[in-house]
């Protein structure tokens, strides 16, 4: 009696353990879980299913490429069943110039809306619920492009089992992965059971201030993680440039020259010049950049989808970093290891040297 007994109670155990071992994400930052994340988006090339499959990390299979669209853009769905994990892995910048010219068109517009990609498709998205959240037009140019066939492929292992994804990205890949896992939170009929977690590695700054805020709050608790390389400059661009009308609406600055006007009339004088000697010049190279980033550019990217419509830009370029962070900082040797001649500007960028800072702070084993 006593052996049936610890028979089915190992059984139950060993059973439902290896369940609760394969069933579900966690919150926060994994090391070897971004590890992996690394090896597959270095997989992302041009390659055979077969030669990616065979230098995939272990469990996990390739079982969808994109064909590339929008501006060069192009993701991948990896799928690990033992886990029933699905990885959505949006390739970066590919060298082309079409594919640069997309990180250049960084006007701002609305982080809700529609965007008219060709004579017979539009897209209509929300990335965030306050009206004062902007994002970069290129890179929601390019999800937009995307977003059909990932909600395709989605749907499809949904209902196979798979029910929790990973929303992955590097460099450009990274900035789209913000647009793509707001736009999965708002979009009507996504599975309520469905569990995202994102990593934004090496990601340029994606919107404003009130779109960093919404997304923050919807992967809160470790949901939603930006990986950063301390030497890496790509994380700091777009430019940021941050006006009065940037603030909330609820701010001294509003009415300010409401304000200077109870002032006696010598304060006032000298408070308004010195508010106009610094306003002014921050608006003009606001205006400026929309308009070199935002309708200049659109006219090149009008060369390559020529029936994309021009969208509406907001007269705001107040670019913020989105995400929890996760900084790599340059311990010793990596200044040896990855050296700059000048003319590199990229080895702080790759992937080769986040993974070398990963396995060096983290100890992941793989060095």
């Amino acid at each position: 009696m006593m052996f049936r007994i610890s028979l089915v109670s190992f059984l139950f155990l060993f059973f439902t353990g290896n369940v609760l071992c394969a069933q579900h994400l966690v919150p926060h930052f994994d090391p070897r879980e971004y590890h992996q994340l690394l090896d597959l988006s270095s997989l992302q090339r041009d390659t055979s299913l077969d030669q990616s499959n065979a230098k995939a990390p272990e469990n996990f299979r390739i079982v969808y490429r994109s064909p590339e669209v929008g501006l060069k853009n192009r993701w991948e769905l990896w799928i690990n069943r033992s886990r029933g994990l699905g990885v959505i892995s949006i390739r970066g910048t590919n060298g082309t110039a079409t594919s640069w010219m997309e990180n250049f068109y960084a006007g701002m517009i609305s982080a809700k809306g529609t965007l008219q990609l060709n004579d017979s498709t539009t897209f209509t998205y929300k990335l965030a619920e306050d009206d004062k959240a902007f994002v970069h037009a290129g890179w929601l140019l390019g999800f937009a492009a995307m977003a059909p066939d990932m909600l395709q492929q989605i749907n499809r292992y949904y209902q196979e089992g798979i029910h929790e994804f990973i929303i992955f990205g590097h460099s450009q890949g990274g900035a789209i992965a913000f647009l793509a896992r707001s736009y999965f939170q708002y979009l009507d009929g996504m599975p309520k059971d469905i569990v995202f977690k994102t990593y934004c590695s090496a990601a340029p700054k994606p919107g404003n201030l009130f779109y960093a805020y919404d997304y923050d709050y919807i992967t809160r608790d470790g949901w939603g993680l930006r990986v950063v390389n301390g030497r890496d400059w790509v994380p700091e661009v777009p430019f940021s440039i941050q006006t009065p009308t940037d603030f909330n609406a609820i701010n001294p600055f509003a009415n300010i020259k409401k304000a200077f006007r109870q002032q006696k009339f010598a304060v006032r004088v000298g408070l308004s010049y010195m508010y106009g000697r610094l306003n002014r010049p921050a608006r003009k190279a606001s205006r400026r950049f929309q308009r070199v980033l935002g309708k200049m550019v659109y006219g090149r990217v009008k060369k390559v989808m020529p029936e994309h419509n021009r969208p509406v830009f907001v007269n705001s370029h107040n670019y913020t970093p989105a995400g929890s962070p996760v900084i790599l900082y340059p311990v010793k040797g990596y200044d040896e290891k990855f050296p700059f001649d000048g003319k590199n500007i990229f080895v702080n960028h790759s992937i080769d040297a986040y993974r070398w800072l990963l396995d060096h702070i983290y100890d992941t084993g793989k060095h």
